[in-house]
């Protein structure tokens, strides 16, 4: 079993099981608690060049051909990153892959000269805002409130100081060791 982180777009066909289950796992959750639209809004609402180098990137975890994990950032201010459609596979979960994604689009921002990363999750994923708190994000919302009453749940995480090199959409993948 070989696993390889890979960098493209959102239009890579390879994408499309990503943006499938997040659509379907966004509908599930939230129906129309956000938008009548539902999820096809929330993923249309930024277009693919906002996840493309020099201010962004997405990626994509893939086993053996097929997609099994991946996650994006795009750029919310000259310092910040924010973290977009981090995702795994249903039936691949509780594996640790939403964290090998987290620590590889970490350390790609750090690289693109990101010195914080920034987020939001669904108050109906508390998988989601387990990943982050465990992963030394914090939270910038009080955790023991009423989660659907804030709704959107922000967290920070500081990178240390960015090694800023460049990086152009031809930057292909990286294998995990």
């Amino acid at each position: 079993m070989s696993d390889q982180f890979l960098y493209t777009t959102p239009l890579d066909p390879r994408a499309k099981p990503l943006i499938d289950d997040l659509i379907h796992e966004y509908d599930s959750r939230y129906g129309d608690f956000f938008d009548r639209e539902g999820a096809v809004v929330e993923l249309n609402r930024y277009p693919p060049e906002a996840f493309a180098p020099p201010h962004g990137n997405f990626l994509l975890l893939v086993r053996n051909g097929a997609t099994i994990a991946g996650g994006a950032f795009k750029r919310y201010d000259e310092q910040t990153a924010e973290l977009k459609r981090v995702w795994t596979r249903r039936d691949l979960r509780r594996q640790g892959l939403a964290a090998r994604v987290l620590v590889e689009l970490e350390r790609r921002a750090q690289r693109q000269g990101y010195a914080r990363l920034y987020l939001t999750t669904g108050c109906r994923q508390p998988e989601a805002k387990g990943l982050y708190l465990t992963n030394g994000y914090t939270a910038l919302f009080d955790v023991d409130g009423d989660l659907e009453a804030i709704r959107h749940l922000p967290f920070e995480k500081l990178l240390l100081s960015p090694q800023c090199e460049q990086v152009d959409s031809a930057s292909a993948s990286a294998s995990l060791s």
